[in-house]
């Protein structure tokens, strides 16, 4: 287990997760309500062991959804307090949600690939971003936290792995650990973190 900080010690270490392929399904139609949010498989066991191990969990999702006008923000906001509260029930906590609304047309620097919404987590939560980690299921989720320096980076196989697989081939990028799917993720993060 790795300690929660204190006045002596580091800030406690962040794991960072994509939503969509990594704690609930994907879908190419996009996630539009509450109806089409459907957990993945020991998703919340995984946030639970997280919580549990003293790690904060922190959301970090592309949802052009909203801009592309097929979500509203405050149907956004409503799905994503429903996640929290499940997550909580099994005993798990996501500490923060951050989100970008834009599309890839607008050149922003908060989707994925670019590191914005991890950089401003940093800045809010004072995230030590060489006791941290990242789980997605893109390509762009692993460029991500390259980008924003994210020590481990971890590509699960919950979303469309070949897809993602070659995506990375071609730019010739490599994640540190490939799982399963969030849980076998988490395990391979902690095992890492341990020797921090």
């Amino acid at each position: 287990m790795v300690p929660s900080s204190s006045p002596n010690r580091h800030p406690a270490p962040v794991v960072f997760l994509d939503r969509d392929g990594v704690i609930n399904r994907d879908s190419t139609a996009y996630i539009k309500s509450l109806t089409e949010f459907e957990f993945l498989p020991r998703s919340l066991a995984a946030i639970h062991k997280l919580t549990q191990s003293g790690f904060k969990t922190i959301v970090v999702t592309n949802q052009s959804a909203l801009h592309r006008g097929l979500i509203s923000p405050e149907t956004l906001d409503a799905l994503h307090a429903a996640m929290t509260r499940e997550v909580r029930s099994h005993g798990g906590r996501i500490d923060d949600i951050f989100y970008c609304p834009h599309t890839p047309q607008e050149g922003c620097n908060c989707r994925k690939p670019a590191p914005g919404m991890i950089e401003n987590a940093r800045r809010k939560h004072g995230i030590d971003l060489d006791r941290s980690g990242m789980v997605g299921d893109s390509a762009k989720d692993i460029a991500c936290a390259r980008r924003a320096g994210v020590r481990y980076a971890v590509l699960v196989k919950t979303g469309d792995f070949a897809r993602a697989k070659k995506e990375l081939d071609d730019i010739n990028l490599k994640p540190d650990g490939v799982a399963a799917d969030l849980y076998e993720a988490v395990e391979w993060l902690l095992e890492r973190f341990q020797h921090l």
